[in-house]
């Protein structure tokens, strides 16, 4: 959680408060700890207003972003009825082939725009009204959204993150027609909401005891994080791409009109909308998830690793040597990442041992999907890109930020780092009349406010990262995302 004030057109961020968050197995099912995340919140909520009074200042607004798709459900009470399940949990996989046959995986696209990904919140709410065919849900809500609601009792439904869901049409409205084609109830969702808008005050009686300000406006924004971090990224220009780099990687481009088409279905991309009415053109890749996982099970051993060293110990292996797709399914799900990789290195080429191995195979990996993925968004999108710019936490790694210069080919401009939590900011500010900047002042007062960290490709290396990208393109490849 992150404290921002805009002081003599800058913006200065402060890291309150951090704390670990990630899914659980309960009787089978992985779910979030969602109780215990909004304990978090209310938490870091009463830190910051704290530390604004002894500054002499005061906390006037806060707003949520999260990951995409997933959801609470509440029941006709009014009460969350039970913790959200993950993204990550494989309940989807019958109710994802149900509805591709009996709608068509191109039909759902051309309705959407959104790839088809099995983690989807359509996919979602088909499992779970088969695993419960009386359900009592009267309101789904995503996770921004349900968290805003816990602390101020108003229901809304952010539009940029609501994109994600399949739920709406190209043209961004609920698609009631899909949703009475597949027996899933309009009435479970409600109005959409532009980022940018004010919710109201904190009224959660635990909340206010807690700490927090009666007076604390909750504000919507592009809550998808993923929304937020593009409406930070410090772009000069439009002839631009992204990479949120985290535990997921959006890699894509921001347009202004969607791209329906087949070769875009084909090559998996995705039209999520983002701030000012933007489309942000994408792929998801697998990020650092692999590496985590991978560093969790070597810890689970007894072998303690540190990020740096292993980074370190990783460049000093031959580029190349262990490569997988790093787009692959297989590796979404949690358990044995080890040897799931091992599996995608195939019998044609060496499976990594050594934590530094996989460290490589799994840096080499997301480069080339970088490569596949800004290489095949040019030819979808038909636009030319300059620079690349990553931000959020890969942007600190600046071996990942040198080898996606080099197989890209074009410069990569690395940072913020918190590109997230600076989206957000900057559309509370623009809520609350604090700045009236469009959207590219916003980015320029961010470029100002944070700098980048530039990255020049080295031309003699790209046969080589070409001559890798065939050579996997040869091994097995199972079924990617999307």
């Amino acid at each position: 959680m992150f404290a921002a004030e805009l002081r003599d057109g800058l913006i200065e961020i402060e890291e309150v408060s951090r704390f670990p968050n990630g899914g659980v197995d309960v009787d089978g099912v992985f779910r979030w700890q969602l109780r215990r995340l909004y304990e978090e919140v209310v938490a870091g909520l009463s830190m910051a207003a704290r530390a604004a009074l002894l500054r002499g200042g005061v906390l006037v607004s806060a707003g949520i972003d999260s990951w995409a798709v997933d959801y609470g459900r509440i029941g006709t009470d009014g009460r969350l009825l039970e913790d959200p399940v993950h993204h990550r949990d494989s309940r989807t996989h019958p109710a994802f082939e149900a509805a591709i046959a009996a709608v068509g995986g191109w039909k759902l696209f051309e309705r959407s725009g959104i790839a088809l990904l099995s983690f989807n919140t359509l996919y979602q709410l088909l499992a779970d009204r088969s695993a419960r065919p009386e359900d009592e849900t009267a309101t789904v809500l995503l996770i921004p959204d349900l968290l805003g609601y816990l602390l101020t009792g108003r229901s809304a439904w952010e539009k940029t993150n609501s994109s994600t869901t399949q739920l709406l049409t190209v043209s961004r409205e609920w698609d009631t027609e899909l949703m009475e084609m597949l027996s899933i109830p309009p009435s479970i969702v409600g109005d959409l909401t532009p980022p940018g808008t004010v919710l109201g005050p904190v009224s959660d009686p635990a909340a206010l005891e807690a700490g927090v300000p009666p007076d604390l406006l909750i504000t919507s924004v592009a809550s998808h994080d993923t929304a937020s971090a593009v409406l930070a990224v410090p772009a000069v220009d439009e002839r631009f791409a992204f990479i949120s780099s985290g535990t997921w990687s959006l890699v894509g481009v921001e347009i202004d009109e969607p791209v329906v088409t087949r070769q875009a279905f084909e090559a998996g991309y995705s039209n999520e909308l983002g701030a000012f009415g933007k489309t942000r053109l994408l792929r998801n890749i697998m990020g650092f998830w692999p590496l985590q996982e991978v560093i969790r099970e070597f810890e689970g051993d007894g072998v303690d690793l540190d990020l740096a060293a292993l980074m370190l110990d990783a460049s000093s292996i031959p580029r190349f040597q262990y490569l997988i797709d790093a787009e692959s399914s297989v590796l979404l799900t949690t358990g044995d990442m080890r040897g799931r990789i091992a599996e995608l290195c195939g019998h044609d080429r060496p499976a990594p041992r050594q934590p530094a191995e996989f460290a490589r195979c799994i840096l080499d990996s997301l480069a080339l999907a970088y490569r596949r993925a800004i290489r095949g968004i040019e030819e979808v999108a038909a636009r030319r890109v300059d620079t690349i710019h990553i931000v959020g936490g890969g942007a600190m790694n600046e071996q990942l930020c040198q080898m996606t210069a080099d197989a890209c080919g074009v410069p990569v401009e690395a940072g913020p780092i918190e590109a997230a939590a600076i989206g957000n900011a900057l559309m509370q500010f623009r809520a609350l009349d604090l700045v009236d900047d469009d959207l590219w002042g916003m980015r320029w007062m961010v470029r100002r406010s944070f700098g980048v960290l530039r990255f020049e490709p080295d031309p003699s290396q790209g046969l080589l990262w070409q001559s890798a990208e065939e050579s996997l393109s040869t091994t097995r490849v199972t079924d990617r995302l999307g």
